[in-house]
C-alpha cells in the first residue's frame, strides 16, 4: 500500500515535495526526498562550527497519566485539534544549505496498517545540519525509520493504556540511535553533525524533543510559550555538564569549536560510544495537553530565533493567519522578515495550526472589490497625447 506525505528538501527556497512511501512488504522508509527576552544572544555566535563562520517553563512537571484523544466542540461541531501545516526554507546569506525539515499531517496514514495512532496523529521535524550537509541529509532521509520502525515504538489501539512517558521513552531512544547510526555510515563525515527538534502529535499531546538550538513556540491565545530549550554551551545548565565531563568553554564555544551543546553526529567530538562526553545527543523533551486556547506551533532553527524573540514571531504568525488562515503563506512571511532583519544563516520554518483561525461563525472578512473600466481606442489615443504633450513641458 502506498501512503503520501508532504515533506520538503530544500537547495534555496522550495515549494513542499509529495513523496511516495512504501510500507514494510517493501521496507519501511528507505528514502524521503523530500526570543524569548532572556538573554542577548551575540549575533555573531553561530551554532555552526567556529571555522564555518560567514564573513520547560510553561507547564507542569506532574506527569500525565493518559493520552486524551481529540474532541469535538459540541457547540459548533469541530474537532480539536484539526491539523494541518505549512513550511518554507531559504539558503539565507550562506553558500550552502545545510537545513532539512519534514512534515507529515496524518501520520497514521503515512506509516500505513503497521503502526496504530489516535487522531489526529502527525510529526513534524526541523534539522538544522553543520560541518556540511551530510549529517542533517541523512536523518532527513532515515527519520522515520529511526523513530517508529527500530525504537519498536508503541501500537496504540487503546487510547488509555498508553503512557506519556511510554512515547518520551521512545523519542530518547530514536534521538541516541539516530546519533549512532550517524558515526556508523561512512557515507557521513566524523565532522558533519546536526540539531534535531521533533514534534509529535498523539490526539490532544504534544510531545516535543529537542537537541540543540532549534525552538518550538506554541501559541497560547496568542501568548508564546517556549516548547523546547536552547542547548548552547554559554547557558548555565549546559556549561556546567560540559564542565563537569572535561569540556571547556571558549567564546561561546564548546571545546572553542561548536556553538550547541547538544546535536547528533559530530563524533570527532565525542568519545567512544558508551563513554559520556561534553556533547552529547539527548534530548529534552516536554510534553503539553493541547487545549482549544492552543492555536499554532512555531519550529524553526536557530537563524530564525537569532534575530527574534519567541513572541515576535507568533506576532508574526498570528497576524498572517487573522488575515489569510495559511500556515504555508506565515513560514514564509517569519523567513522573509528574518533576512529583513539580516539575519546570517540558513532559515527554516514549520507551520502547525491545530484550528481554523477562521471558524464558521466568524467568515473571512470581505476582499475589497475592485472596480475596472475601459476606455475606447479613441480615448486610450487622447490619453497617450495628454501624456506625451505632458512631458514635453
Amino acid at each position: 500500500m502506498v501512503a503520501e506525505a508532504e515533506v520538503v528538501v530544500c537547495s534555496k527556497s522550495l515549494p513542499v515535495l509529495e513523496v511516495p512511501y512504501f510500507g514494510k512488504e517493501t521496507c519501511l522508509v528507505d528514502e524521503i526526498e523530500s526570543i524569548d527576552g532572556g538573554i542577548s544572544i551575540d549575533p555573531t555566535l553561530d551554532r555552526v562550527r567556529a571555522f564555518e563562520s560567514v564573513c520547560s517553563s510553561s507547564q507542569s512537571d506532574k506527569p500525565m497519566k493518559k493520552i486524551p484523544d481529540s474532541e469535538v466542540d459540541t457547540a459548533n461541531g469541530r474537532e480539536f485539534p484539526s491539523l494541518r501545516s505549512g513550511s518554507f526554507a531559504d539558503i539565507g546569506p550562506r553558500r550552502y544549505m545545510e537545513d532539512e525539515h519534514i512534515r507529515i499531517d496524518d501520520l497514521s496514514s503515512h506509516l500505513g496498517s503497521f503502526f496504530k495512532f489516535p487522531k489526529p496523529s502527525a510529526f513534524y521535524g526541523v534539522f538544522d545540519g553543520h560541518g556540511g550537509p551530510e549529517a542533517a541529509a541523512y536523518i532527513r532521509k532515515n527519520v522515520l525509520r529511526l523513530f517508529f520502525e527500530d525504537v519498536s515504538f508503541p501500537q496504540i489501539p487503546d487510547m488509555d493504556e498508553i503512557l506519556p512517558e511510554e512515547i518520551e521513552t521512545c523519542l530518547r531512544k530514536a534521538f541516541l540511535l539516530a546519533d549512532r547510526a550517524l558515526a556508523d555510515d561512512s557515507s557521513v563525515s566524523s565532522s558533519s553533525g546536526t540539531t534535531a527538534l521533533t514534534a509529535l502529535v498523539l490526539g490532544r499531546l504534544l510531545m516535543v524533543a529537542n537537541a540543540g538550538d532549534c525552538r518550538a513556540v506554541l501559541s497560547r491565545n496568542g501568548e508564546a510559550v517556549d516548547m523546547s530549550q536552547d542547548h548552547r554551551p554559554i547557558y548555565s545548565l549546559e556549561k556546567q555538564r560540559v564542565e563537569e565531563l572535561g569540556g571547556y568553554v571558549d567564546g561561546g564555544y564548546l571545546n572553542g569549536v561548536l556553538s550547541v551543546s547538544r546535536a547528533l553526529g559530530d563524533w570527532d567530538m565525542k568519545l567512544p560510544d558508551g563513554t559520556p562526553s561534553p556533547l552529547i545527543a539527548e534530548p529534552e523533551c516536554r510534553q503539553m495537553v493541547l487545549t482549544e486556547e492552543d492555536e499554532f506551533l512555531i519550529i524553526a532553527c536557530d537563524g530564525i530565533w537569532d534575530v527574534m524573540s519567541s513572541q515576535q514571531a507568533v506576532n508574526v504568525v498570528r497576524q498572517g493567519l487573522q488575515r489569510h488562515d495559511d500556515p504555508e503563506r506565515c513560514a514564509r512571511d517569519l523567513v522573509l522578515q528574518a533576512l529583513r532583519l539580516d539575519s546570517f544563516d540558513n532559515l527554516t520554518v514549520v507551520v502547525v495550526c491545530f484550528s481554523s483561525f477562521h471558524p464558521g461563525n466568524s467568515p473571512l472578512p470581505q476582499q475589497r472589490k475592485l472596480r475596472y473600466c475601459s476606455l475606447s481606442a479613441q480615448a486610450l489615443c487622447s490619453l497617450q497625447k495628454w501624456l506625451d504633450n505632458s512631458g514635453c513641458q
